[in-house]
């Protein structure tokens, strides 16, 4: 006979994107009799301006049965093919990481040492030439992937631009509408059992008081239940992401608006730039040990490419993560769990990891240890991957025109991010295991867009003629490059898919085969 010991409430403490998500996801407990209760108070800020995405996000959204359409109206959404870096290995250097793959493998060889064969010879394109989603981003179109893996639409992959605050509120009546209650106010204590050190109930300003069995600490940087009330310690990573400060600021007007981030390398730090329907989201994320604030101020305003619709804001943040996201019966989501600088949009989607990997393991009234030590456990080591590939863009720089590059540059870096270089410097090698979020595509296109070249390739790459070689290179490229022009441009899809007339924009294109 099972002994379990079902959960009977769930608080969240704090809304925002990450409160609502979990809200959102967790939501289809209360068909089971679980109570879900969401704790916030309107005098509290939220951090998110206008936020990018990754691909997954959308497997989010369809989890929790959100229509496409609804949500891009709902949230000033656009569509996202990838992130172009300007002036990140040297000034003048631009280079886009798009979705999708690059090219196809051949007989057990990964697409890119044929290329590198090629290059190697004078021949074959830019890496961007074989990757659909850099040829469409570059020349501003958009088209959804087709399901035929035969065909070149097959290789697009795609996410999107919102406002934070908008999905928020989104999110929020597609909780409530399946049994979330909302609760208005401040928490001002948290109360703790004696005998185990559980969070008991939180207390709000009014005095009300708020019991539960599972808490979800979405406090942001404040940390309520996780940090100030249980204590769990942060593992501050500035030794490898020394950016400690954001200037966000909103700009009007976006009448064309990219289909890609950009993330524009500055003397301190970064400027990026996040197209939404009808403004830009814009910001500066800086090092305060190499520019002062007001500086950061001046150069966010300076850089705005319309009028701006409201103050600057000043964030301030320090990159680490919690040492536990999991404690007793707390478990951290968002800001409160930790903190990477969103230069590869990955904010959300650790909320989305975190909520996931919650759900698979969801406990019962009985706590066992082993659930909390296995979310932990996975919650680091992707923390610690996304966290590598961030310092990727900084260490492998060629810039020494400030003091800020000069020291990322020299500064050395975790043990698995230099195995990883040098493995792709020797040889083009990259090894990706399956809790890896990000792919070798990625990778790929970061490793080679801030110049790190692989001194040889794959010795099963010289089996095919370099001028079959070459040929096959051009069907591919030539294929997608028609493949791009044929879509309509992305504000066209994004305005039939507003005006519900998403069909009409996927008008049937001829398109090769990858070879």
């Amino acid at each position: 006979m099972s002994d379990s010991q079902p959960l009977s409430h769930i608080l969240i403490v704090g809304g925002g994107t990450a409160g609502w998500m979990a809200a959102a996801a967790l939501s289809r407990l209360t068909q089971s009799g679980v109570g879900i209760t969401l704790v916030e108070s309107e005098e509290i800020g939220a951090i998110g301006v206008g936020e990018a995405t990754i691909p997954p996000i959308r497997t989010f959204n369809a989890m929790i049965g959100v229509d496409e359409r609804d949500f891009v109206r709902a949230t000033g959404a656009t569509y996202k093919l990838g992130i172009e870096f300007v002036d990140w290995a040297r000034r003048g250097d631009r280079y886009l990481h798009p979705f999708g793959t690059f090219g196809a493998d051949m007989d057990g060889v990964n697409f890119h040492q044929y290329w590198l064969r090629l290059k190697a010879h004078g021949l074959g394109g830019s890496i961007e030439d074989y990757n659909l989603c850099a040829q469409a981003a570059r020349l501003g179109r958009f088209q959804l992937p087709e399901r035929d893996p035969r065909s070149i639409l097959s290789t697009l992959n795609y996410a999107y631009h919102f406002d934070a605050a908008a999905y928020a509120a989104f999110l929020r009546g597609n909780a409530e509408a399946r049994g979330v209650s909302r609760v208005e106010g401040m928490v001002k204590n948290v109360e703790r059992r004696g005998e185990d050190g559980f969070v008991a109930a939180v207390t709000l300003s009014d005095g009300r008081r708020l019991a539960a069995d599972l808490f979800v600490d979405c406090s942001g940087f404040r940390g309520l239940l996780i940090r100030q009330a249980l204590g769990v310690g942060y593992d501050d990573w500035s030794e490898y992401l020394p950016c400690d400060r954001a200037v966000a600021l909103p700009v009007g007007g976006n009448a064309q608006p990219l289909p890609y981030t950009r993330a524009t390398a500055l003397d301190a730090g970064w400027h990026w730039r996040i197209p939404l329907q009808h403004r830009l989201g814009t910001g500066y994320v800086y090092s305060s040990h190499h520019l002062s604030d007001d500086e950061a101020t001046d150069t966010a305003v300076s850089r705005a490419e319309g009028e701006a619709l409201g103050e600057p804001r000043l964030i301030r943040f320090t990159a680490g993560r919690l040492r536990k996201a999991w404690s007793h019966n707390v478990v951290a989501l968002g800001l409160a769990s930790g903190f990477l600088e969103p230069l590869e949009s990955t904010s959300i989607h650790l909320v989305q990891a975190g909520i996931s990997k919650l759900l698979a393991m969801l406990p019962d009234g009985r706590f066992t240890p082993v659930l909390e030590d296995e979310y932990n456990r996975l919650t680091s080591g992707q923390m610690e991957q996304v966290r590598d590939f961030i310092i990727l863009h900084y260490k492998a720089t060629e810039r020494d025109d400030s003091a800020f590059w000069r020291s990322v540059a020299a500064m050395a870096v975790p043990d698995t991010l230099q195995r990883k270089i040098d493995l792709f410097r020797e040889c083009g090698r990259i090894f990706w295991h399956d809790d890896d979020l990000f792919s070798e595509a990625s990778w790929l296109a970061v490793m080679l867009g801030q110049n790190i070249v692989p001194r040889r390739w794959d010795p099963l790459a010289d089996a095919v003629p370099i001028g079959d070689l070459s040929a096959i290179f051009d069907r591919m490229g030539k294929a997608m490059n028609e493949a791009a022009r044929a879509m309509p441009t992305h504000a066209q899809f994004l305005a039939a898919t507003i005006n519900d007339g998403q069909r009409q924009a996927r008008q049937p294109i001829s398109a090769g085969s990858l070879q």
